[in-house]
């Protein structure tokens, strides 16, 4: 059965792969910063033009924003949902984050929206597109086998 969604596994893990490099960007980050480093925490007076601050959002927006996505997939696995929608979803849900992390890396700035909300927002309509789409299929193959 997992070999139909061989591409929906590759894209899964190439999202939790970019959350584990994001955790070590920001450990890194975090430990090199000046004045003083205390673990866990960030210096709540930072904004978006400190590198920490940045790198520690960017992690912790990923950690938000996974979790329905890596659900809903293993939902959609084990109900034989089409493979070749959930490859598509998936991509386009880890490629939307990967910019969205290279971004939120590059721009420092305070403005909302940014570029890189943009990046976020495909992440979260594709995640929205999905939840509606799965919640169909699911209904459909309850009621009509």
């Amino acid at each position: 059965m997992f070999e139909v969604y061989q591409s929906s596994l590759i894209g899964l893990w190439l999202i939790l792969a970019t959350i584990m490099i994001q955790a070590m960007v920001a450990i890194r980050v975090h430990r090199r910063q000046k004045g003083g480093y205390k673990p866990g925490i960030v210096d709540p007076s930072l904004d978006h033009s400190s590198f920490v601050f940045r790198t520690h959002r960017t992690f912790q927006n990923s950690i938000e924003n996974v979790i329905p996505i890596l659900g809903m997939s293993v939902i959609a696995m084990l109900a034989e949902y089409s493979a070749s929608r959930l490859s598509t979803i998936i991509w386009i849900y880890a490629i939307s984050r990967i910019i969205h992390m290279i971004l939120y890396y590059k721009i420092a700035t305070n403005k909302n929206p940014s570029k890189r909300s943009i990046f976020w927002a495909i992440g979260f309509l594709v995640s929205l597109y999905f939840m509606v789409d799965l919640g169909f299929y699911l209904l459909a193959s309850y009621l009509y086998g």
